[in-house]
């Protein structure tokens, strides 16, 4: 498997993927995985209107085995020609781990397959499977730097004919980030506003866009891991209105679980409290979190923090597989959190 690196994707999308027919896009950014997949099909010479010549496949519909996936990879275009076969939310589904050997091995000529995978570290899951075979290319899709977002930025206003001022874009990059489609979003909407000006300033700014990085997901979180009902409900509401996806939120939530079990096992293996865990293994955690997470870490037992940590990945799962339900879904299991660290556990 050849790795693309973030910032390594505009070139290898110009010459390098025609190399390949395999591609694992994975990454937090749930919002850059589905832009860039898009970006690759599109890139493949593939007719994307075509029902004949593209097959699209939820992981969750791949059957024991991944028969379905193996049954497309194995069949003829039915008017010849290279077909595309997209399977979303691959992740590290059972069915998909299942058939991906057997692929791997095949010299795939006219077929390309692109599966959309979720935040799976390396020498897990499906990035294990794949490891090692050159017909594969994976492409990490992590949040947006500074450099990235700016891009961004004077990409979508170009399209526009717009200028931004200097104090104008820092406002603007505070703003963005966490996610690369709601960036995205936030952004034609501010040229949408200023459509018929010349120069975006601060109060366009202000005006129009909304907060689409990390912080009012970090908000949620810290008052899901305070027990604060009242406020989970404020916070989660401002997720939920501001479209930001709530993917995000529950992978936010995981990711603080998996930083308790750390610091906690950390603590009980060296016979360290809470503020001496905190200060040598938490640095990288912002000044206002910390006291949260170090109240955390007197209330949190190691069995809580494993049962929480199997509600919310079971809770990850159901979402990509009922996307109807994804809200609710994820609310229930949000408050469920939120109850629970409300308690001593």
């Amino acid at each position: 498997m050849t790795e693309i690196k973030s910032h390594e994707f505009d070139a290898f999308l110009a010459q390098g993927m025609r190399s390949y027919r395999i591609f694992v896009i994975f990454g937090p950014d749930r919002g850059l995985v589905s832009e860039r997949a898009s970006a690759i099909a599109q890139k493949s010479g593939i007719a994307l209107d075509d029902p004949f010549s593209v097959t699209r496949l939820d992981a969750g519909d791949l059957g024991p085995g991944g028969g379905r996936l193996l049954d497309e990879v194995g069949a003829l275009g039915l008017f010849g020609g290279d077909k595309l076969i997209w399977v979303k939310g691959g992740g590290n589904d059972r069915g998909l781990i299942d058939a991906m050997p057997r692929i791997v091995e095949q010299n795939l000529t006219d077929t390309v397959l692109i599966i959309e995978a979720g935040d799976i570290k390396k020498g897990v899951g499906l990035r294990k499977l794949v490891d090692g075979h050159k017909s594969v290319a994976s492409i990490a899709c992590y949040a947006d730097d500074r450099r990235a977002l700016n891009a961004l930025i004077d990409t979508e206003l170009a399209k526009e004919n717009l200028r931004i001022t200097p104090e104008a874009r820092d406002i603007l990059i505070d703003s963005l980030g966490g996610d690369r489609l709601a960036s995205r979003n936030e952004l034609q909407k501010l040229a949408l506003y200023a459509r018929g000006e010349q120069t975006i300033d601060a109060q366009h700014v202000t005006d129009i866009v909304g907060d689409a990085s990390s912080t009012s997901v970090d908000d949620a979180v810290d008052a899901i891991f305070s027990g604060d009902k009242d406020r989970f409900i404020q916070e989660t509401g401002k997720v939920f209105t501001s479209k930001t996806p709530v993917f995000l939120l529950l992978q936010s939530c995981l990711k603080q679980l998996q930083l308790l079990d750390i610091l906690r096992s950390e603590m009980e293996e060296k016979k360290l409290s809470p503020q001496q865990v905190m200060q040598t293994h938490a640095r990288h955690v912002h000044f206002r979190r910390k006291p949260i997470l170090e109240a955390a870490l007197r209330i949190w037992s190691p069995p809580a923090i494993a049962r929480e940590m199997r509600r919310v990945n079971t809770a990850i799962l159901q979402t990509r597989q009922r996307q109807a339900l994804e809200d609710s879904i994820a609310l229930q299991t949000l408050l469920a959190l939120t109850l629970q660290s409300g308690k001593r556990i």
